[in-house]
């Protein structure tokens, strides 16, 4: 029979609605997207990416058994999954007996659902007895989430909905390209221009978003820091704070103060490379307006200094009074699919569920009387996940990994070092849906449920809880990661508390992150599809959610907002003479984060075939190199080699690589893994390079 069932997109944080149709005649993928126009994230609309998001579910490009490597180096082979869970158990038991408990870790993923994040954090600390358990989310968010954290008390990626941003009278988007990373988006800032808002962009690229703003600023890579203080500089000397919201509302105003006064206009000029006149008109178009949003992503956040530089946007906008009231405030576009709540629940080195500190008594206390256990017994932090994955093997370090919705081979920074620490381990298990560049690696490959074939929810960027819809049945050979943790549970001597079942352990989430700062205690299945997904905090069935944060206070002990006080800093690596260019990284639209699904898809590969290298008309002819024709980028850490693509939308002195593909072209092959010192955040969004014609070479 034909069916139809609400569900949302795999792919990235709007987590837009869409309608399964599902039968024997659809196609060989089972599935058709149809639009569910009731959502009220996307409205209808999805990308190519969403739409085509059913051909992932084929039979042909997916696994649909476990495979084992019987020796180092060896092949892998098809087996049984008692067989294949016999090993990773035997694996596992016998790295923690050998090396102790911390020798054994878990890495997850952004795009896992709220109830696998929470059971992966769960099975580390409770079966494995591990602190060492991170995710690729730490190479997103967790910048912005320090910052916010350190500014508000509090970290949800929007403090309000999508549908207040076209009602804001002045919006500065930092480091974002949301035409091509989340397309649905990009209605909310045309409508913002069509309301009589003012739309400014900041990034090194003009992008397609870019080329929709009023105000475009470009300055080099790393300069986003200098370019905030900058404006506050500019907003303090033209009598634009807001006084009596800074003396109600917020405390450090003083040390903000003093560190904008070092970053006079031609001084910013000479680090960020932005006109000093632009800046002046910025500066005048925020300060004045009477609401106003900042936003940032990946761009400015991916730094060894990424905290601070959204620490740096958050006090423009305490400043000016616009934070903590309506149609103004901070937020940070999260990436992944569940980026905001695969950090909220346990997945992360240093927290419990509920957005708890794992270094905190009482928190531990409560998580552990849910799960039923000595909080003594809880391990406290372990390493962010580019320190796990660069300590693979090592003394010290993990030697048996279970890996789960990630592909660090070619997302993670220095790509090529991490692939050589993945290979040392003594077992590597991989739970994924395709075979990606990590899982050929690996010992043992389990393949895992897609998002139309289980239950569960995730958490978009407003901090919307929603609920994926199972709408069809997997292949035989293949199970949900919730039924491997309980089948592995079992085998290493717990054999309770660990569902197979996704709703069962929503609940058990929900008791966990009670009285903590994501609370869910009141959202429930039923409710999410009765409301079309329930903002967090909701702390009991009765509360109506919280789509909107910090109208009456911050979540600070004493309500107020804190200014950062930061000041501009280098990045870990500039230009020299050996490597005088900057390099970027980003994605593109018709691919997804490492590509690991989209390359599978015909109709995106056919949109984006491969890497290439983005350069400016003056280096191209510096170099003698054309439109196509192969270059090599080339950092202190490897080589890449790919085709050019000659534009004028990019700084001279800057070359921009999409980080989607393996082999030849990989652009994590080139980036630098300095870290920023409190979110652990990696330095992806920029590092030294020179690049050169590569001539006689296979891309």
């Amino acid at each position: 029979m034909t069916t139809t069932t609400d569900t949302h997109c795999p792919y990235c944080s709007l987590q837009c609605g869409m309608r399964l149709r599902t039968g024997p005649e659809v196609g060989a993928a089972g599935a058709e997207v149809l639009e569910r126009p009731g959502f009220p994230v996307n409205r209808g609309a999805l990308c190519g990416k969403g739409r085509s998001a059913p051909a992932l579910l084929a039979r042909d490009v997916r696994l649909t058994g476990p495979l084992l490597r019987d020796r180092p180096g060896g092949p892998l082979r098809s087996a049984g999954w008692p067989e294949a869970l016999d090993r990773v158990a035997e694996g596992l038991a016998g790295v923690r007996e050998r090396h102790g408990a911390d020798a054994v870790g878990v890495f997850g993923g952004g795009g896992l659902t709220n109830e696998k994040a929470y059971q992966l954090g769960k099975f580390a600390r409770v079966v494995l007895r591990t602190a060492n358990i991170d995710y690729n989310g730490r190479f997103c968010m967790s910048s912005a989430a320090a910052a916010h954290r350190r500014a508000f008390g509090l970290d949800r990626g929007l403090p309000f909905p999508l549908e207040d941003i076209p009602h804001t009278d002045c919006l500065i988007l930092v480091g974002a390209n949301p035409a091509e990373t989340m397309p649905p988006a990009l209605r909310y800032f045309r409508e913002l221009r069509e309301n009589g808002g003012t739309l400014i962009v900041v990034d090194p690229r003009r992008t397609r978003t870019a080329a929709e703003a009023d105000l475009h600023l470009q300055p080099r890579p790393g300069g986003d820091l200098a370019l905030a203080l900058g404006l506050l500089h500019l907003v303090i000397a033209d009598g634009l704070v807001d006084e009596e919201f800074v003396a109600a509302r917020t405390t450090g105003f003083d040390r903000a103060h003093a560190a904008a006064m070092a970053h006079w206009p031609d001084r910013v000029e000479r680090l960020t490379g932005v006109p000093a006149a632009r800046l002046r008109e910025a500066a005048a178009l925020f300060g004045r307006a009477a609401t106003g949003m900042v936003l940032t992503a990946r761009g400015p956040e991916q730094q060894s200094k990424g905290t601070d530089t959204v620490g740096a946007w958050i006090d423009l906008c305490l400043a000016t009074g616009k934070a903590g009231r309506p149609r103004s405030g901070y937020g940070c576009l999260t990436g992944q699919g569940n980026g905001q709540g695969g950090r909220e629940h346990g997945q992360k080195a240093d927290q419990l569920p509920g957005y708890r500190s794992i270094e905190d008594p009482a928190a531990r206390a409560h998580v552990a009387g849910v799960w039923g256990v000595d909080p003594e017994t809880l391990p406290g932090a372990g390493r962010s996940a580019y320190e796990l994955l660069d300590g693979l093997g090592q003394p010290g370090g993990v030697r048996a990994l279970l890996l789960a919705g990630s592909n660090p081979v070619v997302s993670a920074p220095n790509a090529g070092h991490v692939a050589g620490r993945l290979r040392a381990l003594d077992l590597l298990v991989v739970a994924d849906p395709v075979l990606s560049e990590t899982a050929r690696l690996a010992d043992v490959v389990l393949p895992a449920t897609q998002w139309a074939e289980e239950d569960g929810t995730t958490t978009n960027l407003e901090g919307r809880v929603i609920l994926r819809r199972r709408a069809l049945d997997p292949p035989e050979g293949v199970r949900s990661e919730l039924w491997v943790l309980r089948e592995l549970a079992a085998r290493l001597g717990v054999v309770d508390g660990f569902p197979a079942e996704a709703e069962p352990v929503f609940d058990e989430l929900r008791r966990a992150s009670a009285g903590g700062d994501a609370d869910y205690a009141g959202i429930s299945y039923r409710r999410i599809a009765a409301e079309d997904g329930v903002f967090w905090p909701c702390p009991d069935t009765a509360h109506p959610g919280t789509p909107r944060l910090f109208l009456d206070r911050f979540a600070t002990p004493d309500g107020r907002a804190r200014f950062a006080g930061v000041t501009h800093r280098p990045a870990a690596e500039e230009p020299d003479r050996d490597y005088p260019l900057y390099l970027t990284t980003g994605r593109v639209l018709a691919q997804y984060q490492s590509g690991a699904q989209t390359r599978r898809v015909p109709e995106l590969n056919a949109a984006a075939p491969g890497p290439f290298v983005e350069l400016h008309p003056r280096l191209a002819a510096r170099l003698a190199v054309g439109e196509g024709e192969l270059v090599s980028v080339t950092s202190r850490r490897g080589r890449a080699v790919a085709p050019a693509r000659v534009t004028d939308t990019i700084r001279p002195d800057t070359v921009f690589m999409p980080f989607h593909w393996p082999g030849a072209g990989r652009a994590n092959t080139l980036t630098n893994p300095a870290l920023d010192p409190v979110s652990r955040m990696p330095e992806f969004k920029l590092c030294a390079v020179r690049v050169e014609r590569a001539e006689g070479e296979a891309s």
